[in-house]
């Protein structure tokens, strides 16, 4: 009978055709010695190169390798998707295929969810590069969301369920801790060695990245607050709107009765200003109603999964 699986690591994967023999000897190394029973998730993601070839080819040689594949590049969220549907572990670990995070500082995340916490994150020591922007990112990130790490972008495990219970967009698993927060689930860090990456070129560069970064933040933010109680958003600015309005009114009765002086672009501003604020009302009362509905269809999901 063979051994239940107790975690899986799972690796995004393109144009990573030269660490591939290397990632998979350092994994066999780690879970000859570390004791627990580990797999290894390979997903390509939709790579130019042999990375998908070389992938097969230690499969064949390590029974603890798994391997999926994209046919074009979906990026590195769809490529954790693709993964969990297909790893069999109680406790999800992610990890670059770069290999510039140590393959043994998993057990020690691994052990850190058995002594109860829900999910772990590494926090980077040492040099590296995009240090300043990452802290200036992180520390923004600490601001917003209030969790008590300090790297929100790196290595990480979790419990199973917590995929489970969330729903992972396009570019959000740099977030997947805040999610996991949001939900109640319990935070925790350990400090990990980020090491030079040896083959390659790093797929997560320039001010473009950057950028989306932000702008994601700033979505996931939104996401968590006024998306869950949108008439806070909505109603706010449609009570200011109509109150500039009946302000804007009152200096038009003012201007007209004891200076009689009547102007007409006051009084559109007027109309502008209050019917401004009912659409805004109006706007928060469906933005209510279609939260309660992604609720209700999130329940589903889950009464559907279990």
């Amino acid at each position: 009978m063979s051994q239940k699986i107790l975690y899986s690591v799972i690796v995004p994967a393109y144009n990573e055709e030269d660490n591939i023999s290397l990632l998979a000897e350092k994994f066999q190394e780690v879970f000859q010695k570390s004791g627990n029973t580990g797999e290894l998730v390979i997903v390509d993601d939709g790579s130019s190169d042999k990375t998908y070839q070389k992938a097969l080819e230690f499969k064949k040689r390590f029974p603890f390798i798994k391997v999926a594949s994209h046919f074009q590049n979906l990026g590195k969220t769809q490529a954790l998707v693709t993964g969990f549907a297909i790893a069999e572990g109680d406790i999800y670990v992610i990890f670059d295929a770069d290999l510039q995070f140590d393959p043994f500082d998993v057990p020690r995340m691994v052990a850190e969810i058995q002594n109860g916490s829900d999910i772990v994150t590494g926090w980077k020591q040492g040099k590296y590069e995009k240090k300043f922007i990452s802290k200036i990112y992180n520390r923004l990130s600490q601001k917003l969301f209030k969790v008590p790490i300090h790297d929100l972008n790196s290595i990480k495990a979790f419990k199973k369920e917590i995929i489970d219970n969330i729903t992972l967009r396009k570019d959000w698993h740099r977030y997947l801790v805040v999610l996991a927060a949001q939900q109640g689930y319990k935070v925790s860090e350990i400090k990990v060695n980020l090491y030079p990456r040896r083959f390659g070129k790093s797929k997560y560069s320039g001010w473009g990245r950057i950028l989306i970064g932000v702008l994601d933040l700033f979505a996931v933010k939104f996401q968590l607050t006024f998306m869950q109680k949108p008439m806070l958003l909505f109603g706010a600015i449609g009570l200011i709107l109509t109150f500039l309005g009946i302000l804007a009114g009152i200096v038009a009765l003012v201007l007209r009765i004891f200076f009689e002086t009547g102007f007409r672009p006051l009084l559109n501003l007027v109309m502008l200003l209050v019917l401004s604020g009912i659409l805004f009302f109006i706007l928060g009362f469906l933005a209510e109603a279609i939260a309660n509905v992604s609720e209700k269809v999130d329940e589903l999901k889950k009464s559907i999964k279990k």
